[in-house]
């Protein structure tokens, strides 16, 4: 198998437009993102049963964007004793357990959350209620258009990936990190200050961002670069296991 297989988490509705009943469902952009970058997308469900052997046969792993609750205590309030969201309680078991086994990881803006999260990270639940800025992070534009630029760190990997200082993206969030702990680098903000990337050095790949490069994808996208980058991990990772 020439392909790394990369093991994409899928995002879960308890019912909605695709089904009333509970279903699993994810944009077709992720999987062409991994495909044309030279990896195998492979779609993750939440079954416990088989975690073992996704987790021997993945090579990388990229957790995407969604829209479902985190735990009260990570947004520093008293926590409410709710039952954990279903992709919520499997996303942190399978990120720390790919991380825990140096598999490369990829998070998208609610993945790049979780990454911070299960570090010890603390967020906004409405960035533009405790923020004064003039950016439009909700930014409403279809997701083909960037919405405004990000500063990226010099010495970051996200840097040496993109060999850039600055980038348009196309963020589209209402939470953002508010605290961040010392074991996680802020690799990229937005003029504001607002934290859209980052990376866990202590890992061989670990790196998340804000926004969505699944939509930009062509040779020359700057976006791209970064899952060529993740790629080209796992299938160091996918030569290790030879």
């Amino acid at each position: 198998m020439d392909r790394p297989v990369i093991a994409v988490l899928l995002d879960y509705q308890q019912q909605g437009t695709f089904s009333s009943r509970p279903h699993y469902a994810l944009r077709t952009a992720y999987f062409d993102a991994i495909w044309n970058a030279g990896g195998l997308p492979v779609a993750v469900p939440y079954i416990d049963g088989a975690f073992p052997d996704i987790m021997e046969l993945c090579h990388g792993l990229l957790t995407p964007g969604g829209n479902y609750p985190f735990p009260q205590e990570w947004y520093g309030e008293a926590d409410d004793m709710s039952p954990p969201h279903p992709r919520f309680q499997f996303e942190c078991k399978i990120t720390q357990t790919a991380l825990h086994a140096d598999i490369p990881v990829l998070g998208i803006c609610a993945g790049m959350q979780v990454m911070a999260g299960i570090h010890g990270a603390t967020f906004y639940p409405d960035l533009h209620r405790e923020i004064d800025t003039a950016i439009d992070h909700l930014n409403e534009r279809p997701a083909e258009q960037t919405a405004h630029s990000i500063a990226i760190a010099p010495a970051s990997r996200l840097h040496r990936i993109l060999g850039r200082n600055e980038i348009p993206v196309n963020t589209a969030h209402k939470e953002a990190i508010k605290q961040i702990p010392d074991d996680i680098i802020v690799s990229a903000r937005a003029g504001d200050g607002v934290i859209e990337a980052i990376e866990i050095p202590e890992a061989g790949f670990a790196l998340g961002v804000q926004w969505h490069p699944e939509f930009f994808i062509k040779d020359g996208d700057a976006d791209f670069l970064i899952f060529k980058a993740f790629v080209e991990a796992a299938q160091a990772k996918a030569g290790n296991h030879e």
